[in-house]
């Protein structure tokens, strides 16, 4: 068991009431016993010793040849049937258990929780009848819990006499820990979720406990993992559960995971697997850093390289993959994982920006919005249930990253941290390192996270040396950012957009496929609404597919918007039969007309378009700068 020393020291400063669940750490301490002294450590080092003991292969095998030609083994028995042991490798069992016996006892979670902050700060609801504890005087007690105990410490917890609580899967059914309006103790619960397990249902229960009606304010719900790589594995089970919980109860995965994993913790999704048949290619063209093929297949005992020199069909499974990473130490698991994380980082990354990533329904809460206009686009002839494709605005609060919590994040003080300012713009930003991206090739792509007071993205090296970021000196980047954050906190963000709503399965394939999102739009007041949005250009298409007339007329923003950001053209209504689109020109970005004729191009001049010879080819453009005026006296 890994104490979470550095986790335990955050702990601390969690300004809140912390709550710690767990569905394993009772099942791994066993009842102190009774002994003349307390100097007692119970960890679980006799379970390894047992199983070193009875599971150490010290026996010795002999090879023979079966009947098709392969080679087998054995054991081995002498003339009394007596197995045949191998003394190198009893001694090798008996040095691993002499070191193991040798070295300093690791307290689980639960008591190191306990004794980091003391039992008049943690309320531990658990199935624990005795505990050791450190009294006043600094020596071990052996204290004695009733079964009265969990209702007493819950009530401590509750009225706010003691700031953390501690529960397993023994306090996780039928009791409550929100911040209920009528406790004493109405302080945000920061629930920190250790040791999830393997049950999906279980985890769901625990969360459950604190985010309750009637309550002051919701939960900040934070996994916790470590360092080792390896580990990844258990919160991947648990967040491809959680989904499928999800998606089985209420029809969406988010109701079961609660928005708690990245599409990048499930490895067991569509791109893990994807990232691990190229990551095989790649171990078998030698083209990775953390390890080699032959190393590998030792280390792991699967099989990549087949008999006759080229890799095998039968790749093994993900699962089986995993479970044998974890078998390796702990620096290798490291660099394995960030070389496949890479790879899958780079697919998830790729689907989302394509708009192609299906992450189920997406909560976008709101302030208040707008129903627009409301377009009929279908009416079932049995059932009567209509499709309808709305055009909402919506209000949302910003909620900007302020500068003390950008501190305690990731600091910005740092060596490895940069200050920038984008010279164009006049934005801040924070540049951290993050991890590499994996080509398929196997070339490494070195990748920064972009954090600002609204946002926060990834950008590549090549990308950052392209734009126009540049440094800055501290002061002026805390005065920046917190002129941002103040301008941000004081206004509402409006936005247009299109969702089509109601009943979608007959008109699902007319739906834009290359652009995946499912949103429920919730205001405060309690309204919502649940569809599919629809980008702005591919409104028309979608009218013209099931056979209605495009009656909305977009506003010369929408259209410059939507084609500077999406970067697909779109057809805008003009004396001729236009296409504005975005093209890259000497390395900037550009909105090009198409369609024009010669005849008309002085005309064009004349309303602020302007012309560049390209390749013996002339060719119109709108400026950027004042597109939005250009294009609303071309359409006007």
């Amino acid at each position: 068991m890994i104490v979470f020393a550095c986790w335990l020291l955050r702990l601390a400063e969690v300004d809140g009431t912390v709550v710690i669940w767990s569905e394993i750490m009772e099942n791994r301490r066993k009842p102190a016993p009774t002994a003349a002294t307390l100097d007692i450590n119970c960890d679980c080092k006799e379970y390894v010793v047992d199983y070193l003991t009875k599971s150490f292969p010290v026996r010795l095998m002999s090879v023979f040849t079966d009947e098709n030609g392969n080679a087998r083994s054995e054991p081995m028995s002498d003339e009394n049937g007596a197995p045949v042991l191998c003394h190198s490798a009893l001694d090798a069992r008996d040095r691993m258990i002499e070191q193991l016996c040798a070295l300093p006892p690791i307290a689980t979670a639960l008591d190191a929780i306990i004794e980091r902050f003391g039992v008049d700060q943690v309320a531990e609801v658990t199935g624990r009848t005795r505990r050791l504890i450190v009294g006043r005087d600094g020596r071990q007690v052996l204290q004695s819990r009733s079964p009265r105990a969990n209702v007493a410490e819950t009530q401590d917890f509750m009225d706010g006499t003691k700031r953390i609580l501690v529960f397993s899967d023994a306090g996780g059914t039928g009791r409550s820990y929100h911040a209920d309006l009528a406790a004493k103790n109405q302080m945000r619960r920061v629930h920190f979720l250790l040791e999830p397990g393997w049950r999906a249902d279980a985890a769901i229960q625990g969360l459950g406990r604190t985010n309750r009606t009637n309550q002051a304010s919701a939960p900040l719900f934070r996994p916790v993992t470590t360092d080792v790589r390896g580990e990844r594995r258990f919160i991947s089970t648990i967040a491809r559960r959680l989904d499928s919980l999800g998606a089985l109860t209420r029809g969406q995965r988010q109701t079961g995971g609660q928005n708690l994993f990245d599409p990048a913790d499930n490895l067991e999704s569509t791109y893990a697997k994807e990232a691990l048949h190229r990551w095989f290619g790649l171990l078998f063209a030698g083209k990775l850093e953390a390890v080699t093929l032959s190393r590998f297949e030792e280390l792991s005992g699967l099989r990549v390289e087949g008999p006759d020199g080229a890799m095998v069909d039968d790749l093994p499974t993900i699962q089986r993959w995993l479970n044998r990473i974890l078998a390796l130490p702990i620096a290798l698991q490291n660099g394995i994982f960030d070389e496949f994380l890479g790879l899958v980082e780079a697919r998830i990354d790729a689907a989302r920006q394509a708009g192609t990533l299906d992450i189920g329904v997406e909560i976008i809460a709101v302030e208040h919005y707008e129903v627009l206009t409301d377009t009929l686009l279908r009416t079932d002839a049995l059932s009567g249930a209509t499709t309808h494709l709305l055009e909402l605005e919506i209000a949302r609060a910003l909620k900007p990253l302020r500068l003390e919590r950008l501190e305690e994040l990731y600091g910005v003080s740092g060596s490895r941290q940069q200050l920038l300012r984008n010279a164009r713009s006049g934005r801040i930003g924070l540049l951290v390192p993050a991890r590499s991206l994996l080509t398929d090739e196997g070339m490494r792509v070195a990748r920064f996270e972009l954090v600002r007071p609204l946002k926060h993205g990834h950008i590549t090296a090549d990308q950052l040396e392209e734009s126009n970021w540049e440094t800055v000196d501290p002061t002026e980047f805390q005065r920046l950012w917190q002129a941002e954050v103040d301008d941000a906190a004081s206004n509402l963000k409006r936005e247009r957009l299109h969702l089509a709503t109601g009943l979608l399965l007959p008109v699902w394939d007319k739906l834009p496929s290359d652009y995946v999102r499912v949103s429920r739009i919730s205001a405060r007041d309690g309204r919502s609404l649940l569809g599919r949005e629809v980008p702005l250009h591919c409104v028309p298409e979608l009218c013209q597919a099931l056979g209605l007339e495009d009656e909305h007329a977009f506003s010369a923003e929408q259209i410059v918007d939507a084609v500077l950001g999406t970067g697909r053209p779109m057809q805008i209504k003009c004396r001729e039969a236009l296409t504005l689109k975005r093209s890259l020109v000497n390395g900037a970005q550009r909105l090009e007309l198409a369609g024009w004729s010669a005849s008309r191009l002085d005309w064009y001049k004349a309303h602020g378009c302007f012309t560049e010879i390209i390749r013996y080819q002339t060719r119109l453009f709108v400026p950027t700068t004042n597109a939005v005026a250009v294009l609303a006296r071309l359409v006007g």
